[in-house]
């Protein structure tokens, strides 16, 4: 099987399994880089591909500057293409299992304030609505630690009183997330401006959030309204304004307030709490500080 034609198969079944447009874009980049390198080699087949030169390649992409962790992503790609082609009985032996990972640094991913994200929260101020959708989508983020794929696709029959069903999770898992007063006050609002701003269109998308032609919203232009936010109230220039920063963010500000590990992990939708323990890097000596002496033994007895 052409190299080429194994991709084009594998790219769609990511379709078909609904991943996001973000992760089948970076799968289709990280595929043709590796298309690439394996037509220089005369190896145009599938079965021709050797563990060594998925190494080599690799080692190319090193020595040309790329950072570990963008290598382990590329590598990542070529594991979940292999193993799916193993699973399609296309190849016999999957050797990307002979592939490790080159050693990658421990980053600490700096989050944001909250002196920040009570300045986000008020930027976008009136009634219209795009202003008050937006500060509703910047709200979720921070209240409910949502994927930014997971809030393009919510609908309103996904809010409860209390919780937000997520329906759309990594893997198609449904899982529930609490919202605060805050932001239920905040949907009620959105939910009110936006029934009244779309009534003269007969047929709308079923998405919660929606731009202001109508149509379901991209994670590009999520990205572009909350990087537009954190310019105009001055965020750190250190920290990577992003929809997921946001959840890093809360899942952070929910272990400082004490929460487990084990509810986190079922709230940001986790297969495996190994995943969420890597939020406890980012917690600094003073937080971790005040953790133990809430709870202290003797001071709780």
């Amino acid at each position: 099987m052409l190299f080429v034609d194994a991709m084009e198969e594998f790219l769609y079944d990511c379709e078909c399994r609904h991943l996001t447009k973000g992760t089948i874009r970076n799968y289709r980049a990280a595929l043709s880089f590796l298309n690439l390198y394996l037509g220089t080699k005369d190896k145009l087949t599938v079965e021709e591909v050797t563990a060594k030169d998925i190494r080599n390649f690799l080692r190319e992409k090193q020595t040309a500057g790329c950072k570990p962790a963008y290598v382990n992503d590329l590598l990542k790609a070529y594991k979940v293409l292999f193993s799916y082609l193993e699973e399609e009985s296309y190849i016999s032996t999957n050797v990307t299992n002979k592939v490790k990972n080159v050693h990658q640094p421990k980053t600490v991913i700096e989050t944001f304030s909250e002196e920040e994200i009570k300045a986000l929260l008020g930027f976008y101020k009136g009634n219209d609505f795009l202003g008050v959708r937006n500060k509703t989508m910047i709200a979720l983020l921070f209240d409910t630690g949502m994927r930014c794929n997971e809030m393009i696709l919510m609908k309103q029959e996904d809010i409860a009183e209390k919780y937000i069903i997520v329906k759309h999770g990594k893997g198609n898992k449904e899982r529930v997330v609490p919202k605060s007063p805050y932001l239920s006050k905040q949907l009620m609002k959105y939910l009110r401006v936006r029934q009244g701003y779309f009534a003269q269109y007969p047929k709308l998308y079923d998405n919660l959030f929606l731009s202001k032609t109508g149509k379901p919203l991209t994670d590009e232009a999520i990205a572009r309204m909350l990087k537009q936010a954190a310019q105009a109230v001055g965020v750190s220039n250190t920290i990577r304004v992003s929809p997921h920063t946001c959840r890093h963010t809360f899942a952070q500000i929910q272990l400082k307030n004490g929460l487990d590990l084990y509810s986190l992990s079922r709230i940001m939708g986790h297969t495996n709490i190994s995943i969420t323990q890597r939020y406890l890097q980012g917690l600094k000596d003073k937080d971790i500080v005040q953790r133990g002496e809430m709870c202290s033994p003797l001071m709780n007895l």
